[in-house]
């Protein structure tokens, strides 16, 4: 297949992005598919006679648009819109395109809205499922409203709530993040009213909304749900303080285990709120939902990742190799059943 990779995009995200569509781009080479890199932010300065060529340099495409990253907040200040130059006619002569962005304008439906408006096929779910799961205020919402459990929670718009935490009615601590951001960025924990305020001042520097919820104490798990099936539960277990963005992304932070060790009533009960999760959301192709389990035993469904990391030690790709299935095998698959809201 002739297979466009988008990755890089003008998120706090981008690095991890490149780095998801790196593996992701290399992997289905392996697998004898004509896969290249593209920027959706930078484009391409000129479409290529030969846009999907036989030999391919993945990793001199993958440093050539980290070199463009220096360039950025240059561009964001003077750039209206989001795509760059033949990005879309270049996404149109593809069989279909691999979406490797995380974060805002990637991974938030916008970038799904317009490949839909214009006939292009790619991997994961559609744009209102996407914009749902991106906005951790209406995944809350949803996730009560179809039981599935999660922390006890109250959405905050910037400007018109309270900085005093004791009118919510809830007890510390707390978590503070912002609604719509993702990999942790801006996430803190409040253990009393002075750290609240500080956690409220940095979560707003990101979005105008933001959510606060209880903070669970206890182990941290993922579930990968692809194609509507549950994976086995993987366990992160960060070496110091919790699974925010320097323990995801900082090699040797983190102890991941998978299958995680629990029992198999547990692992069910997991797997089961996964694709409660991400059924409840409709999500599409595959996802990835984040999960807390206190000393109790109760869990609690954090979040749904619709284009979750992608590098080959990401959670899902470990996740597929306790089920016999190695990194090109799992690309491939997320191809073959995005492939399916086509038919």
């Amino acid at each position: 297949m002739n297979i466009i990779v988008l990755a890089g995009g003008n998120s706090t995200e981008r690095e991890v992005s490149i780095a998801s569509g790196q593996g992701v781009c290399k992997a289905l080479r392996e697998r004898n598919h004509k896969a290249v890199l593209l920027d959706p932010y930078f484009g391409a300065s000129q479409k290529e006679e030969n846009l999907f060529p036989t030999e391919y340099d993945v990793d001199k495409a993958a440093d050539a648009m980290r070199e463009m990253s220096s360039k950025l907040e240059e561009t964001m200040k003077t750039r209206k819109g989001f795509f760059g130059p033949n990005v879309l006619e270049i996404c149109k002569e593809a069989d279909i395109v691999f979406l490797a962005l995380h974060g805002a304008n990637g991974e938030d439906g916008k970038v799904q809205s317009v490949l839909d408006l214009m006939g292009i096929k790619y991997t994961g779910s559609g744009p209102l499922s996407s914009g749902m799961a991106m906005d951790k205020g209406i995944t809350k919402m949803v996730f009560e409203a179809k039981g599935v459990p999660t922390p006890k929670g109250i959405t905050l718009e910037k400007g018109k709530c309270s900085s005093q935490f004791a009118d919510y009615g809830m007890g510390f601590p707390v978590i503070v993040k912002p609604c719509c951001g993702g990999s942790s960025v801006g996430v803190c924990i409040a253990n009393n009213q002075t750290e609240y305020q500080a956690a409220l001042l940095e979560a707003f520097s990101y979005e105008n909304e933001v959510v606060v919820e209880q903070f669970i104490t206890g182990r941290e798990f993922s579930v990968a749900v692809v194609d509507g099936k549950a994976y086995p539960v993987i366990e992160i277990a960060p070496l110091q303080g919790f699974y925010d963005y320097k323990n995801k992304y900082q090699a040797g932070s983190c102890v991941e285990t998978c299958p995680a060790d629990l029992s198999s009533a547990l692992t069910k009960e997991m797997q089961k709120y996964a694709e409660m999760g991400y059924k409840a959301l409709n999500l599409q192709a595959y996802a990835r939902l984040d999960f807390l389990m206190d000393d109790e035993g109760n869990m609690y469904c954090l979040e749904a990742n619709t284009l979750p990391g992608m590098t080959p030690t990401s959670l899902i790709p470990q996740e597929a190799k306790a089920i016999g299935m190695d990194y090109p095998q799992l690309c491939e698959k997320l191809i073959e059943v995005s492939l399916k809201k086509y038919q």
